[in-house]
């Protein structure tokens, strides 16, 4: 499954995730006035500021983790390649692109 997150809107694309509004929501949203509305958040700026804030704080840890992981990959298969060397196999080096 792919998500599709509109970078513009990102309030009104995460909460739209996974869901369609039903006629029942949107009547509670636009307070059944009948026409087509757009649903606005209830949050106010204050909690949406600390909703991005601690976004932003756990993906930074979950790229510094993962920055972890590839260090970790690349000593292991240095390890590996130092050792083919050793017993005299030699790997082609790819060129970066």
């Amino acid at each position: 499954m792919v998500i599709k997150i509109d970078k513009d809107n990102l309030e009104k694309a995460l909460s739209n995730v996974g869901k369609e509004n039903t006629d029942e929501e949107k009547r509670k949203c636009c307070k059944g006035n009948g026409e087509d509305c757009e649903c606005e958040s209830e949050i106010s700026g204050q909690e949406e500021i600390g909703f991005h804030k601690g976004a932003l704080n756990t993906l930074a840890a979950e790229r510094n983790e993962l920055v972890k992981m590839i260090q970790n990959v690349e000593a292991i298969m240095q390890a590996h390649l130092k050792r083919l060397e050793e017993l005299g196999v030699k790997i082609p080096v790819e060129k970066k692109r």
